[in-house]
């Protein structure tokens, strides 16, 4: 497969301390990757530097070969889409305003947009099963419902790469499943790459065809769910005693946490 992301000796840091540390992996196209670690292991850091939202203290981030720091916010915005955990909209738009917002990198300044712009915004609302909300205030929908919007918002945008911030963090288990569905349908029929941030490993291990495990800032390991979800790896990085368990169909490991008095 064709390499799409490359990341080399990154660092940034907040206020002076470090929160990525010589940080180094490379992405291909298509892939389905989850970046896991516990709080702090700085994850959130790592797809805002992914995005281009922050600009990393040393270190390149290649997309396509290319710098992004030689690159226009226009140009990554064309081949980047970014849905951060929560989206908060202060303003009345309708679902389809805040889809075509998702055109953005394609239309001139001082231009409205055009039939083109109106026909990719409806797709991606059918896309994500938002069609029948096109005429409805955003803030009515329910957390679920409002996720997929955004979610049509960024496919909108005809990324290439679709980075995504916790975008289960505040759904039940239906709407969880709701969306990697979705996640999983799109980069398989539209070779869709898909890096998200999970706190949930076990959807990690069952959605994610790869996963990247941090730890203070660091890689501390990379690979497929099978080879990197084990009793070991979870103690030494989240310091708890679990139990993996793996699916007799599919071989997906899955873990369940040992409480301290049991």
């Amino acid at each position: 497969m064709k390499e799409i992301l490359k990341v080399s000796d990154v660092n940034y840091s907040y206020n002076g301390k470090k929160a990525l540390d010589n940080i180094g992996f490379n992405i291909e196209s298509g892939n389905f990757i989850g970046i896991i670690g516990p709080n702090g292991a700085g994850k959130s850091t790592l797809l805002k530097v992914l995005s281009s939202a922050l600009k990393p203290d040393k270190g390149t981030v290649l997309l396509n070969g290319i710098p992004l720091s030689n690159m226009k916010s226009r140009d990554i915005a064309s081949c980047i889409a970014f849905v951060p955990e929560e989206t908060i909209v202060n303003f009345c738009f309708t679902c389809r305003e805040i889809v075509l917002m998702g055109r953005t990198p394609y239309i001139n300044r001082f231009s409205w947009e055009k039939d083109e712009d109106y026909m990719i915004a409806e797709e991606a609302m059918k896309m994500t099963d938002t069609i029948e909300f096109k005429s409805r205030d955003i803030n009515g929908l329910s957390s679920g419902e409002k996720q997929r919007v955004i979610i049509a918002r960024a496919l909108a945008q005809k990324p290439d790469v679709l980075l995504l911030d916790e975008p289960t963090s505040h759904l039940d288990i239906n709407h969880q499943k709701e969306i990697f569905d979705l996640l999983m349908k799109l980069n398989r029929d539209s070779n869709l790459t898909i890096v998200t941030v999970m706190h949930d490993i076990n959807l990690a291990s069952i959605y994610c065809e790869s996963l990247l495990l941090l730890d203070s800032g660091r890689v501390f390991m990379e690979g497929k769910p099978s080879e990197l979800i084990t009793e070991e790896n979870i103690k030494s990085i989240y310091g708890t005693e679990v139990r993996i368990s793996r699916d007799v169909k599919t071989g997906i490991p899955g873990i369940t946490i040992i409480p301290e008095n049991k």
